[in-house]
């Protein structure tokens, strides 16, 4: 697993977060989790496949993995993937986590491999490793804010576990693939419906019930999360927008303060403190 690098960033008594970046290279054979631990995919893409389900994986979304569970990781698109990755406390788990989202009482395994996560999440995936990596959070803050992120990404009301036929899913992930391919591209419905073999007007409505979410809106936020793992290190951030598919300076500030609560460059200074 030479192309995996995985690096502690902080442990206390009840969590652990690390971060794992894979350069595409990594795929695995049978891998067996050792912590029910959760994912989040803040650059590029991957496939988990447990058992006959695969998940696909990339910034919109979060990854359950369960303690003992094996599965396997492949990169159907070039440029691998980094993740952040919790891992917590069995009890405090089973604290956080709804129980209509885990196998049995008092159990901390998953019954769902993932979970849509909202922008706020994003958000918080961005100021917990900016903030770890570089050094300027405190423990208590890094806690709460990991906490803060596992609440959100568990909580009914700022997430979505995806639920479809296994055809429509096949389908909106073969999307996502497209679309992760190639962020900055302008995509037309056209395009991506031509790239997984459907009318437009059936992919809209199928990405639309598998995901909760049009499919303009879901390319728009994997573009934003890509902004958020790059804007603490740009110097520039209109060349990072028009890097990104925005057509200028003002359209990408506003579609970032939109989804996040504040501009590029003051989530910047917040994340260079």
């Amino acid at each position: 697993m030479a192309d995996l690098a995985i690096q502690p960033l902080f442990q206390t008594q009840t969590l652990a977060v690390r971060d794992f970046v894979c350069d595409g290279g990594c795929t695995s054979e049978a891998e067996c989790a050792h912590a029910t631990s959760l994912a989040f995919p803040y650059r590029g893409v991957f496939v988990r496949n447990l058992g006959r389900q695969e998940a696909v994986a990339e910034a919109n979304q979060m990854v359950a993995f369960n303690a003992g569970e094996d599965y396997r990781i492949t990169h159907p698109v070039a440029g691998g993937d980094a993740c952040l990755s919790l891992a917590i406390d069995d009890d405090l788990l089973l604290e956080l986590a709804p129980p209509d989202q885990l196998h049995a009482a008092g159990r901390p395994a998953f019954r769902r491999q993932r979970r849509r996560i909202d922008p706020r999440a994003q958000a918080l995936v961005a100021l917990l490793r900016h903030g770890l990596r570089r050094g300027t959070a405190e423990p208590l803050e890094a806690e709460t804010l990991a906490l803060t992120l596992m609440r959100r990404a568990l909580g009914e009301r700022t997430s979505q576990a995806a639920a479809s036929s296994y055809g429509r899913q096949k389908l909106v992930d073969r999307a996502k693939l497209a679309l992760s391919g190639d962020l900055a591209r302008r995509w037309t419905l056209a395009d991506v419906a031509a790239e997984v073999g459907v009318s437009p007007v059936y992919l809209t409505q199928a990405f639309q019930a598998v995901e909760g979410v049009p499919l303009y809106r879901y390319h728009l936020r994997l573009r934003l999360a890509r902004a958020l793992d790059r804007v603490v290190d740009a110097e520039d951030l209109t060349a990072l927008g028009l890097d990104l598919g925005f057509s200028s300076h003002s359209h990408f500030t506003a579609a970032f303060r939109r989804a996040f609560g504040r501009p590029p460059a003051e989530f910047r200074r917040i994340t260079r403190r």
